[in-house]
């Protein structure tokens, strides 16, 4: 694993770069490869393009999500700014564009921010744009695989004491399993305490057909993002496949409480990566990503079992989606 860092500015943006190597990629697509049913961790969308295309996800008429959260946090910035307070460290994993994080900066006034990503290319655009935004704001951008493992950067603590708020948007948190999300939240928990607070998006149960519609958009771009991954194995793993041999589904599973994307093989076929070969029959697929949906009872109960105490929730009239606020228990 890289361990870089170098300043990309002479002061306030600072780049850290602890991403996982093409080993460890190539060490999960070929164990995922493996099973049956096939299944890669939804983390490796996040290419340079990867993180393009859900970009543009979050702008497609179907995708409520994102619109929808963020006028929430616009909403209610300044009570969210009351709860945790000013001249805190703000730590947001899966910091990817950078863009929500906007709507908080001017009432928080951090100390620092440390955005997280597995996209090294993306973050740093991103950060970049952030630091031309808010040029007062000290950013210690850090590239790594934060599913993985959560490491502050020594620069983001040198001159930093006060409160840690973490901030996590998106409904990111609906990739976890139950199991795996309190794991997740639990590790945060441990970043921030004591004292320490947790910002979270959370999609809400609701009308299949909404969820439908959301994640089998009519521009075909969530179907792009899903074929994106094989692409991504082809470029950087010597792999062969052939994209029009697949197809992007999404269904939800209403037992489960969670929209499954599935990468759906149209024919037999035999795919290589580099030595090792790999058969598909026709309408085998590989598992590329579960998003959970949690009603907002569920989900603070969840958050209890990592060691958080709920202090705020707001929900849109529509009862769309969520944003918590939770506290580190003592």
């Amino acid at each position: 694993m890289a361990n870089t860092k170098f300043p990309l500015n002479k002061n306030k943006l600072w780049f850290h770069n602890l991403h996982s190597t093409t080993s460890d990629f190539a060490s999960d697509v070929l164990q995922g490869l493996n099973k049956r049913p096939a299944a890669i961790p939804p983390k490796y969308f996040y290419d340079a393009r990867g993180s393009q295309l859900f970009d543009a996800i979050t702008k497609l008429p179907e995708y409520y999500q994102t619109r929808t959260e963020i006028a929430i946090l616009q909403d209610n910035a300044d009570e969210i700014a009351h709860h945790v307070g000013t001249a805190n460290l703000l730590i947001e994993p899966g910091g990817g564009s950078c863009t929500k994080v906007h709507i908080l900066l001017e009432g928080l006034r951090p100390v620092a921010y440390v955005p997280m990503d597995i996209s090294s290319q993306h973050l740093q655009l991103a950060t970049e744009k952030l630091a031309t935004a808010f040029p007062w704001l000290e950013i210690h951008a850090t590239c790594t695989d934060f599913t993985h493992s959560m490491v502050l950067p020594p620069t983001a603590l040198e001159n930093t004491e006060g409160t840690k708020v973490a901030f996590f948007p998106g409904s990111s948190i609906g990739n976890f399993d139950p199991g795996s999300a309190v794991e997740f939240l639990t590790s945060i928990a441990q970043l921030v305490k004591p004292e320490g607070y947790l910002l979270i998006g959370v999609d809400l149960k609701k009308d299949r057909s909404i969820l439908h519609a959301a994640y089998n958009d009519t521009a075909g771009i969530t179907a792009q993002f899903n074929l994106n991954l094989l692409q991504r194995i082809n470029h950087e793993l010597d792999a062969d496949f052939e994209l029009s041999h697949w197809r992007h589904k999404a269904i939800y599973n209403e037992q489960a409480g969670r929209i499954e994307m599935h990468l759906v093989s149209l024919r037999k076929q035999r795919v290589h990566i580099g030595q090792k070969h790999f058969d598909f029959a026709a309408g085998e697929t590989i598992h590329s990503e579960n998003s959970y949906k949690y009603s907002t009872q569920e989900f603070i109960k969840l958050a209890q079992q990592a060691g958080f105490q709920s202090i705020a929730l707001w929900v849109d009239a529509d009862n769309l989606f969520s944003v918590h606020l939770f506290c580190v228990q003592e």
